[in-house]
């Protein structure tokens, strides 16, 4: 079975992939607006994986609706969250059996609700899958120490590849500098650089 899994780079979403590979033929997938060229970190760390990497167009409306709503929210959660649904969509819509993602229990964005993966699932004929959403950040992290070597380092700083790099950019050419550090709070993120 065929399956796509949105991929940042990151241990979240390679863990994902690690822990997937048993059942289906995983293809790491990364989602860009062509905003940048921070979508070829996923793929440089894809390569030290066992799976197969492709980029998909994102439609850079809906980047710039996020963007929007996060300078009139403050933050970036609903804008994040509208993007990662976007990005679900489209994968979805690509020849696979299963549509996958790495986020986790404690997520806070994004999120999958229940009737959202229903929907998901019942428009486009796949399963979505979110095979860490029982698992905690401890146990998270205890997994990744065990199969992965990840580097950390602050959002803004970190080469990564998931939204967030697109939407900043985009935010300081639409809004000004200011406004990148007004929306999106300091926070750590992680790169990984090989797999155990």
């Amino acid at each position: 079975m065929e399956l796509a899994l949105l991929y940042s780079g990151g241990k979240d979403s390679t863990l994902a992939a690690l822990v997937l590979e048993r059942f289906y033929d995983v293809t790491l997938v990364t989602g860009s607006f062509g905003v940048t060229d921070d979508w070829q970190h996923a793929r440089d760390a894809a390569e030290r994986t066992p799976f197969e990497f492709e980029r998909v167009a994102l439609d850079r409306e809906v980047a710039m609706d996020a963007v929007a709503q996060m300078v009139s929210d403050g933050y970036p959660r609903n804008g994040i969250q509208q993007v990662h649904e976007h990005a679900l969509e489209v994968v979805a819509e690509m020849d696979v059996d299963a549509v996958a993602d790495g986020s986790r229990r404690d997520d806070r964005v994004p999120t999958v609700s229940r009737a959202q993966a229903q929907s998901l699932e019942d428009r486009h004929d796949v399963h979505y899958l979110s095979p860490l959403s029982g698992f905690g950040r401890g146990a998270i992290d205890d997994m990744v120490a065990a199969s992965l070597d990840v580097e950390s380092g602050p959002s803004e700083t970190l080469e990564k590849s998931d939204y967030e790099s697109e939407l900043r950019e985009l935010l300081r050419a639409e809004f000004a500098d200011a406004s990148v550090s007004d929306v999106f709070p300091d926070h750590t993120q992680t790169r990984v650089r090989d797999v155990r």
